[in-house]
């Protein structure tokens, strides 16, 4: 997906004349995030992901999102270590991650 977004960001930008060599170039990669000064599509996803993450934990039991998010399968775990599950990583993790995305402009929505 990166390299997708990379390549219609050198699209969108277009060429530019080097004066040194006297001749058009495509714009490097750290070029043309530098001009662009967005978050990445990747970054993009992984906060929306919090803010749902944040969104659900705050609804009620009951609710169909947050008993999906909390069920167990019946099945059971493969010998050795546990498989680390994405919503055990992102509890007591994403409060923080949400305020570091907000301090650095990255997300800009008002805190829950």
């Amino acid at each position: 997906m990166n390299i997708f977004e990379r390549k219609a960001y050198r699209r969108i930008l277009a060429p530019v004349y080097d004066n040194e060599k006297e001749n058009c170039r495509i714009l490097t990669n750290k070029e043309s995030c530098a001009r662009v000064k967005k978050p990445t599509v990747t970054e993009t996803i992984r906060l929306n992901r919090l803010c749902w993450f944040g969104h659900v934990q705050r609804m009620d039991e009951n609710i169909i999102p947050k008993r999906v998010l909390y069920m167990n399968t019946g099945t059971t775990r493969l010998r050795g270590r546990p498989r680390n599950r994405w919503k055990d990583e992102m509890r007591g993790k994403w409060k923080k991650l949400l305020r570091t995305a907000r301090k650095h402009r990255i997300l800009h929505m008002p805190m829950g």
